[in-house]
């Protein structure tokens, strides 16, 4: 495998080759290609002049003209009509050769005019100065010859000042490239390095690790604040995880240990008596009854939030549903003195998962008899708006702490940390009929006040179609479980 380095290291090697980068750019275009650079340069400036002398021609003040545009390009000029210099530049330096022909003996004028050229550019050897010059000839005229000349000076002496500079720079530049790039690399890393420790512990299950969310660079910032949100989030699930299974062996555990004992208490006691083996018998199947409830709600749970359980929409009255469920708790109303207080529309058609909305309602109304108050009264109201029916479920009890009632969706998270349980429940309801709510693309909450009762509510499209809830469907799981 490759060895990896560390992220220190990494920066620090990064820092020095683009140094060594920038210093090796400066070599190549400032040491090897100054020359030619520098010609270039010179050919641009002549050039320059000469679309200046050309557009300016034949004009009343050409001389002074030219005047200038010798001055201003260093340049010299000189102006030839008849094999006779006409005019002649007021710069005269070692760019302008001083006769007729170069050192190489080259009769650079006569060459030019007799070629009938319009342009030519000679470089040659300035027989006074021994330094190169380059000559631009152009033609004015028939008669009218113009030469623009300028020097290209040696640079060899200062291509070698700048090697020797070149090379201080660069040695001086490394060693302060070291130096900054470790104390900028440490500086990154050091937050990274600490992000990691944390994150380590984390790993191993220590809700503990601290993330610095104060750090100095962004990207480490917002990645201590995810991670710190993460850790939070783990810490809830883990409390909720030891709280579930706590829940679920107490609700395991009672009816296994009834189901036990009286079954023990049939086959060695009550064998004999009919009547009291018939009670004990009535038991068994009840608790068994109980475990049948806290399985099937938690498959159905796992059914709706993995999105296998697929909705059948159709339009049904919101109100019988409410009154044929209100109906099976008769035997409450009538033995254990509960009121059940209905405020209904007419006609109130609604789309939805028949089956799924029962569900729902019974487990919201069975919540409302655990925790309405001493008056055992349920209040169901059914509210028409603009487009939907909203249907409340309202108990009379002591209310819920503000900060509590984002949990209370959750699986097996009870507002009283007891386990004991004075109804027959799975501990799941409330996740059911979250997870109902969330399927159906429905507005759905919670609101409560305390020692005034708890209002659970859900809205239900009035008309809506089948496939705006089904592509909406596991959209609006993800986003509202991720909430």
């Amino acid at each position: 495998m490759k060895q990896k380095s560390n992220l220190r290291t990494k920066i620090w090697i990064y820092f020095i080759i683009f140094s060594a980068s920038i210093l090796l750019f400066l070599w190549i275009f400032q040491i090897l290609f100054l020359k030619s650079y520098y010609k270039n340069f010179v050919v641009n400036k002549l050039e320059n002049s000469v679309e200046k002398m050309l557009s300016s021609f034949q004009s009343n003040n050409y001389e002074d003209i030219l005047d200038k545009i010798s001055m201003e390009n260093e340049v010299c000029i000189e102006i030839i009509n008849n094999d006779t210099t006409k005019y002649l530049s007021v710069l005269y330096d070692k760019g302008c050769m001083g006769g007729e022909t170069s050192k190489d003996g080259s009769f650079y004028k006569k060459d030019f005019i007799n070629s009938n050229l319009s342009k030519k550019i000679y470089t040659l050897v300035n027989p006074r100065f021994k330094n190169k010059s380059i000559i631009y000839g152009i033609k004015l005229d028939e008669t009218n010859y113009a030469f623009i000349s300028a020097s290209i000076e040696p640079i060899d002496t200062t291509i070698t000042v700048l090697k020797n500079q070149f090379f201080y720079v660069t040695l001086l530049v490394i060693i302060l490239s070291l130096i900054v790039s470790y104390f900028v690399s440490k500086k990154i890393s050091s937050g990274v390095i600490k992000i990691n420790n944390e994150a380590k512990k984390l790993s191993q299950g220590d809700f503990n690790a601290k993330f610095d969310t104060n750090e100095s660079i962004l990207e480490l910032n917002e990645l201590a604040q995810t991670l710190e949100y993460t850790k939070n989030e783990l810490s809830k699930t883990e409390e909720l995880r030891r709280e579930l299974l706590a829940n679920v062996s107490h609700d395991l555990k009672t009816p296994l240990t009834m189901i036990k004992a009286y079954a023990e208490m049939v086959r060695d006691v009550t064998y004999k008596d009919k009547e009291k083996m018939q009670k004990d018998l009535n038991i068994i199947i009840e608790e068994t009854d109980r475990l049948n409830v806290l399985v099937n709600d938690i498959l159905d749970l796992s059914k709706i939030q993995s999105g296998t359980q697929k909705l059948n929409i159709e339009q049904f009255d919101i109100n019988d549903l409410i009154k044929s469920i209100v109906k099976r708790y008769d035997i409450m109303v009538e033995n254990d003195g509960y009121n059940f207080e209905l405020n209904l529309l007419d006609n109130s058609i609604v789309c939805a998962d028949k089956k799924r909305i029962e569900q729902a309602l019974y487990n919201l109304i069975n919540n409302a008899i655990n925790y309405t108050g001493e008056d055992k009264k349920v209040i169901i109201n059914v509210i028409e708006k603009e487009d939907n029916f909203r249907i409340e479920v309202k108990d009379t009890g002591n209310g819920i702490d503000e900060e509590e009632i984002k949990n209370i969706w959750d699986k097996y998270y009870k507002v009283d940390k007891t386990h004991s349980r004075v109804h027959v429940g799975s501990g799941v309801g409330l996740s059911i009929v979250k997870n109902i709510f969330i399927n159906h693309n429905c507005n759905y909450g919670v609101e409560s006040k305390n020692k005034e009762g708890t209002v659970f509510y859900f809205e239900l499209p009035k008309k809506i179609k089948n496939e705006e809830i089904v592509s909406k469907n596991k959209k609006n799981i993800r986003k509202k479980n991720q909430d």
